[in-house]
């Protein structure tokens, strides 16, 4: 018995070894070796993980993927495998990505409003787990949050639509002069049109003027900031998205250069030099999205396992951006800062 289970020891540290990874087309594939059955039913489960943006921008969203798929007892290269496709955090690169994958795939995970929208376009029947998606419902992603329906389901972004005026009060609490506040936000993003809904009806209450500049692509951020001077724009909300997410040290780093105190819905934005923010946990919310992976693995269905909220928001403030700013924060924001980095 001892031998038998050295060996298979010996085998699976082997084949784990041979793990590979290429690069087409500029987009990084892992393609883990098949060396063992799945769970259920002997079968060996193939997902295909599609991340919006760079191994860079979302290489930690992967691990934290499939760290919490080991930790249910699904191990890459083992009892699954995981295909790990970055794209572009547009609607034809998504789409490509997700593409190429369905032939070889039996479960299929996407992140973002632009990737959940791609999606349900083409993975018809496929069951479908996303995650960091502020409005499934109104994009019609499913038909409600406790009864999915389909084959689509996961987490998203926002608790409620509210969360985007939050953003815009802690704002005016840290520059309570401003009158005039720009809305960054991705051209191909569905999610703008929700947010700035939100947005505006705060803005109403608040006395602010909102301008809305869009952009395409990191190359078009300097023309947005340009344009928000030009606006006599004050401060700066940026739209939580795919692309907002993946040039969010760009972001920071030009609202600085100009002056504009900024809020996010990433703490990763603030920990790369942003002054505010208001957000979930992505990698907690990636974990409760592999969770799901697993029931649907065991046999449950999407269409009824109902789209979960991230667990709590964190504010994320970071002092030395407000210093260089000028600006001196209020104690009561700070006391409710679950994280100031100085």
């Amino acid at each position: 018995m001892n031998s038998t289970r050295k060996l298979a020891a010996i085998l699976a540290a082997g084949m784990r070894r041979r793990k590979f990874i290429t690069f087409l087309g500029g987009v990084a594939v892992a393609w883990p070796v098949i060396v063992a059955q799945a769970q259920q039913g002997g079968r060996t489960w193939r997902v295909g993980h599609v991340l919006a943006g760079t191994p860079d921008s979302f290489g930690h969203i992967a691990a934290a993927f499939e760290r919490r798929l080991a930790e249910l007892g699904y191990v890459t290269g083992q009892n699954i495998i995981i295909v790990n496709r970055y794209a572009a955090p547009e609607p034809e690169s998504q789409e490509e990505a997700i593409t190429a994958l369905l032939p070889d795939i039996d479960l299929l995970v996407v992140y973002g409003t632009i990737g959940g929208v791609a999606a349900k376009k083409l993975a018809k029947t496929l069951p479908v787990v996303f995650m960091t998606i502020a409005a499934p419902v109104n994009l019609g992603l499913v038909e409600s949050l406790s009864r999915p329906g389909g084959n689509m389901t996961g987490i998203t972004f926002e608790a409620a639509e509210e969360t985007n005026a939050k953003r815009l009060q802690i704002l005016r609490e840290i520059v309570p002069s401003a009158t005039r506040i720009a809305v960054l936000g991705a051209r191909s993003d569905p999610n703008v049109g929700i947010a700035m809904t939100s947005l505006q009806q705060a803005a109403s209450g608040l006395g602010v003027t909102l301008g809305l500049v869009e952009i395409t692509s990191a190359d078009s951020l300097r023309t947005a900031f340009d344009e928000m001077k030009s606006n006599r724009a004050e401060a700066i909300i940026v739209i939580p998205g795919s692309l907002t997410y993946v040039d969010r040290r760009r972001i920071a780093d030009l609202a600085n250069i100009y002056q504009l105190p900024s809020c996010y819905a990433f703490r990763e934005s603030v920990e790369v030099g942003g002054l505010v923010s208001l957000g979930p946990d992505i990698v907690a919310m990636t974990a409760q999205g592999a969770a799901y992976v697993g029931k649907i693995i065991h046999g449950a269905k999407p269409a009824d396992l109902p789209v979960q909220q991230p667990v709590r928001y964190e504010l994320y403030i970071n002092l030395k951006t407000a210093k260089a700013l000028g600006l001196m924060l209020p104690t009561s924001l700070l006391i409710r800062a679950d994280k100031v980095i100085e």
